[in-house]
C-alpha cells in the first residue's frame, strides 16, 4: 500500500502514536514527487508543511490507503483538540469521497467546511446543497485536518460533544448530526459504519493509553501577542498561530476583519502536553 511519510517527524510520530512508522513525507503535484521542508511552529503543536503557495495533490487509491496516509494526522489532532481520532478519520473518508470527491481534488478540502463570515483565505464555488456555495480551499491536505479541528473547538453548538468520553465515538456520531454538522439523517449511521468496519476506534485507544488528556480552553490560558505587521492580515496570522480566523475575532473584540500596522492582537496560545 502506497504511504505519504512525513518528514522531519518521525522521532515524534513514532514515540506518540506508536502505529506505524515513517520516515519521509512526500507529496505529488503535477505528476512529480517531491520533498519539503517542515515548518515547526512556536505553539508547541506539531509541525506543519510550509505553505509555499502551490497546490499538492495527494492521489488516494482506497479507503484503506486514505486511512493509512492521515491516520497519524488525525490523531495528533485528537491530543491537541479532543477530537476522537477515529471521528475525524470517518469525517473525511465520509465528506472527501476517501480523498477523491471532486470537491477534495481541487481544493484539498476534507469535510466540507464552507466559507463562513469571516473567512479570507482562498475558495471554490461548488455545487452541493445549492449551486455554487463557497467551500475553503487548503494548498496541502492537513492545513484541511487543522481547520476541521478549529472549526468544531470554536463554535458553541459543538460544546457539549467535549463532555463526552474521548472514545464514544457513537456520541459524538450522534452529536455532530445533532448539532447541525449534516442534514443527511443517516449521517451518524454512515460514521459509525466506518469506524467500525475498519476499526478506526483503535486509533483512539492508542492515544488515551498513553494517558493524554486534553485540557478545555480557558480564558485565564496563556496568551501570545501578535503585532501586526505591513501584509498580515487575520487569515495569514491564523495561520500562523493555527486558531481560526473568528476566534481570533472574539478574542480581541474585533466586528471586522480590518487590522492595522502596529496593532497588538491577543492569541490563545494552545499546547500538547
Amino acid at each position: 500500500m502506497r504511504k505519504i511519510f512525513f518528514i522531519g517527524i518521525m522521532v515524534v510520530l513514532v514515540s506518540a502514536c506508536g502505529t506505524k512508522k515513517r520516515t519521509t513525507y512526500s507529496k505529488k503535484n503535477s505528476g512529480t514527487t517531491t520533498v519539503e521542508k517542515n515548518r515547526t511552529d512556536d505553539t508547541g503543536l506539531y509541525p506543519m508543511p510550509e505553505d509555499n503557495g502551490r497546490f499538492m495533490e495527494f492521489p488516494i487509491a482506497s479507503i484503506e490507503d486514505y486511512i493509512d496516509t492521515f491516520s497519524e494526522i488525525a490523531q495528533f489532532e485528537m491530543k491537541a483538540y479532543g477530537i476522537p481520532a477515529s471521528i475525524t478519520l470517518a469525517q473525511g473518508i465520509l465528506e472527501s469521497g476517501f480523498g477523491r470527491g471532486e470537491l477534495t481534488l481541487k481544493t484539498n478540502n476534507h469535510f466540507g467546511i464552507k466559507c463562513h463570515t469571516g473567512w479570507d483565505g482562498p475558495y471554490a464555488l461548488h455545487d452541493d446543497d445549492e449551486r455554487g456555495e463557497c467551500f475553503r480551499k487548503y494548498n496541502h491536505p492537513m492545513y484541511s485536518f487543522r481547520d476541521h479541528s478549529l472549526f468544531l473547538t470554536t463554535r458553541s453548538r459543538y460544546a457539549f460533544l467535549f463532555d463526552l468520553s474521548k472514545d464514544d465515538y457513537k456520541g459524538w456520531a450522534y452529536g455532530l448530526k445533532k448539532a447541525g454538522y449534516a442534514t443527511d439523517r443517516k449521517y451518524p449511521h454512515k460514521l459509525i459504519s466506518f469506524i467500525e468496519r475498519y476499526k478506526l476506534y483503535e486509533y483512539d485507544t492508542a492515544v488515551l493509553q498513553q494517558g493524554y488528556v486534553v485540557e478545555k480552553k480557558s480564558s485565564s490560558g496563556r496568551f501570545k501577542v501578535h503585532v501586526v505587521k505591513e501584509g498580515d492580515t487575520l487569515y495569514s496570522i491564523s495561520r500562523r498561530y493555527f486558531v481560526s480566523v473568528e476566534e481570533l475575532k472574539e478574542l480581541n473584540a474585533l466586528n471586522d476583519n480590518i487590522i492595522s500596522v502596529g496593532q497588538e492582537l491577543r492569541i490563545q496560545s494552545n499546547k500538547i502536553r
